[in-house]
């Protein structure tokens, strides 16, 4: 069973996440303080990140990081590989950029 499979939006998965990442820190024995230690993330954000799930990206990777989750991210936006030698071809160079809407 897929644990993110039924939320629905990004406030649900920002729940999930910071419950997930306490279960986890639980499971390793470690306390709130000693994680914030290891992660370099101070008490008070590790503790809001716990309680409403809301943090920086760059503590959210520290916090992983220190829980030994960071693999997990590598998943977050995969390269799209071509279905096909011809869509391959047909590709052209990566964009570096969107088109301006008009």
């Amino acid at each position: 069973m897929d644990l993110y499979s039924g939320l629905h939006t990004a406030v649900d998965l920002r729940l999930q996440i910071a419950k997930s990442a306490k279960t986890r820190r639980l499971t390793q024995n470690v306390t709130q303080q000693e994680l914030a230690r290891r992660s370099g993330v101070s008490l008070a954000t590790l503790k809001r990140f716990e309680k409403d799930g809301s943090t920086s990206l760059n503590n959210l990777l520290a916090i992983a990081e220190a829980l030994d989750a960071l693999d997990e991210f590598h998943q977050l936006f995969p390269e799209q590989d071509a279905t096909s030698l011809a869509a391959l071809e047909t590709s052209g160079p990566v964009r570096q950029r969107a088109r301006k809407s008009s």
